[in-house]
């Protein structure tokens, strides 16, 4: 007969090894995680892709510089052979501007449809919520505001978690937020201080998507999650994001190392996967 210990130990054994195969199948912890692909802004889609490919990335936010906002038609068809050929999915697309013209605004939301995207990162015009609501509700897209940090000597427009839900908790449940943490962070050079975590939780329900991403202020560049002159607590926005039960996509953008950002991305990536096990 087998005793109690050496029972208790194989069944450790057996218990660790499936989570190690789950770590192996799920390295992102259960996060719909991928690229907001301005981080490859000098390379061609394809070669986006490529490089998306050879990460590991399976999602992506894309933007216009890699597929322009009138792409229709048989180009469409072309564009969406291509993600399907490099085995990315399109989640969301961005960032965009919306205005209080309805048709201008409806265009958008039928290139997303199109595209097969879920979210529309933006950074929409205050009077343009009337046509958002109606869209929103329509296309079943959600409208993800981006707020920016400091834009010169001034906060952008969209300064904060606090005042973005004071503008939209009135509106359709799909207009929420796309936080961006580097944003948040770089708002400490105008003196304003926001934590990231603590900015996710203020959304709540409202978080649809996330730009993932440090920086450091003195330099006044982004770096590497990790980094020693990085402040960002990766592990701790995961806890914040799975307390809300958030649903929607998280992009890794890195703006830093433009004509080649690869190696530092896969140094992000590999940052992210112990900071999902560190998040619990």
């Amino acid at each position: 007969m087998i005793d109690r210990r050496t029972f208790l130990a194989g069944s450790a054994a057996v218990a660790a090894s499936a989570l190690a195969r789950a770590d192996d199948k799920d390295p992102f912890g259960g996060f719909t995680v991928g690229m907001q692909t301005y981080t490859f802004r000098k390379f061609t889609l394809e070669r986006a892709l490529k490089a998306m490919q050879d990460l590991g990335v399976k999602h992506g936010e894309f933007y216009r510089g890699h597929i322009p906002t009138d792409t229709a038609g048989e180009k469409m068809t072309a564009v969406k052979k291509l993600l399907s050929d490099y085995g990315v999915t399109p989640v969301a697309f961005g960032v965009e501007q919306f205005t209080k013209e309805h048709d201008h605004n409806k265009k958008l939301f039928e290139f997303a449809a199109a595209l097969g995207v879920k979210h529309l990162s933006a950074d929409p015009n205050p009077g343009s919520f009337d046509s958002l609501d109606k869209l929103c509700e329509e296309y079943k897209i959600s409208i993800a505001i981006h707020p920016h940090g400091p834009v010169g000597k001034e906060m952008h427009r969209w300064k904060s978690a606090e005042y973005i839900l004071g503008v939209v908790k009135d509106h359709h449940e799909l207009i929420g937020t796309c936080l961006d943490t580097g944003h948040i962070i770089r708002s400490a050079q105008l003196g304003v201080t926001l934590d990231p975590a603590k900015e996710v939780t203020t959304m709540g329900g409202r978080n649809f998507g996330m730009h993932l991403k440090d920086h450091d202020n003195k330099r006044k560049t982004d770096v590497v999650f990790g980094d020693k002159t990085g402040v960002l607590d990766v592990p701790a926005v995961l806890k914040a994001l799975k307390a809300v039960k958030f649903k929607g996509y998280i992009a890794i953008e890195y703006e830093a190392n433009e004509n080649d950002p690869t190696a530092d991305v896969k140094a992000c990536l590999a940052y992210f996967k112990e900071a999902v096990k560190k998040a619990g």
